[in-house]
């Protein structure tokens, strides 16, 4: 996760640094639109805090009381994230921009604003393409919105959806600035604000359906269920296969259920290292794999062999 680090410390700053330039601006000018971009930039510094603090609390170790870690801390931040967005970001930005469609108000120093919208997009720019430009050698041959939907780390695809909303808010923002100072009609800055609100509405909406399932349990990608699923059928006396149940703890953590039928009369220490065995092969294969087990059920026809042996390899 050492490129998400890197890509969420390099959103931070530039969205730190611009906040503050744009409420600057909005207080020179009294851009709406101005104001609603500063609001944004200072949601997605704090929502770029707040993955910083999932992903520290994600190494915590495991405990009695949470005996799979806390890996899930990333998507429960990741999801708090897209409720900012929606709540703060979309709705500051709705509120300003209908109080200003409502009482329009000039546009002092416009020159100002298109400096700082400039600077903004240059270095929301750099950001976004940094941002993504990890993202794509993550993604592999996946599309990018393939990618998102299979994704499990939520950190650097969150980070990717802000810089986007960024750079759109960034362009409406300077739309409406430059449309109210041509045509007269400051009407076109609240505007502005709307649309940067629902684009923002937008983005929360998406990445909240994106970390909801990752939240609750959301199995492993279908070609590691299958491999899972092809290696256990090749394991030693083994029959057939009945479940694989799979689930993210964490980016980098699946756990890993089975339960395998073992051929008819085939003895109980032979289950075991075929479990064993089973179990190395599968961590081998998938490094994200950290705990497997395997239910193990044999036919009866052999004393020493219980109809349903229950067997963990961990």
């Amino acid at each position: 996760m050492a490129e998400s680090k890197a890509v969420i410390f390099a959103a931070m700053g530039g969205n730190l640094a611009i906040a503050v330039t744009k409420f600057v601006a909005a207080g020179i000018t009294g851009s709406s639109a101005m104001l609603s971009e500063g609001i944004h930039s200072v949601v997605d510094t704090g929502n770029q805090i707040l993955l910083l603090l999932g992903m520290h609390r994600a190494k915590q170790p495991a405990s009695p009381q949470f005996p799979f870690g806390h890996g899930k801390e990333v998507y429960f931040w990741s999801f708090v994230v897209a409720l900012l967005i929606f709540a703060v970001g979309a709705g500051v930005s709705l509120y300003e921009g209908v109080i200003h469609i409502l009482h329009p108000e000039p546009i002092e120093s416009p020159i100002v604003n298109y400096i700082v919208l400039g600077l903004g997009i240059l270095f929301e720019g750099a950001s976004w393409a940094f941002a993504l430009n990890q993202f794509r050698k993550t993604k592999g041959k996946w599309g990018y919105v393939e990618a998102v939907h299979r994704g499990k780390d939520p950190s650097l695809f969150v980070v990717v959806f802000e810089d986007s909303a960024a750079l759109l808010g960034l362009l409406v923002a300077m739309a409406g600035v430059a449309l109210s100072q041509w045509t007269g009609l400051y009407v076109f800055d609240g505007i502005a604000s709307v649309v940067i609100g629902l684009i923002l509405g937008g983005t929360a909406i998406w990445l909240a359906r994106e970390t909801k399932g990752l939240l609750i349990g959301e199995s492993a990608n279908r070609h590691v269920v299958e491999d899972i699923r092809e290696l256990a059928a090749a394991a030693d006396g083994v029959e057939g296969v009945n479940e694989v149940l799979t689930m993210h703890m964490g980016p980098n953590f699946i756990l890993v259920t089975l339960s395998v039928r073992f051929t008819r009369g085939t003895p109980a220490e032979r289950i075991e290292t075929a479990i064993a065995d089973l179990d190395c092969r599968i961590k081998a294969s998938h490094d994200s794999v950290k705990r497997v087990f395997v239910e193990a059920e044999a036919r009866a026809g052999v004393d020493d062999v219980p109809s349903a042996t229950p067997e963990t390899a961990q």
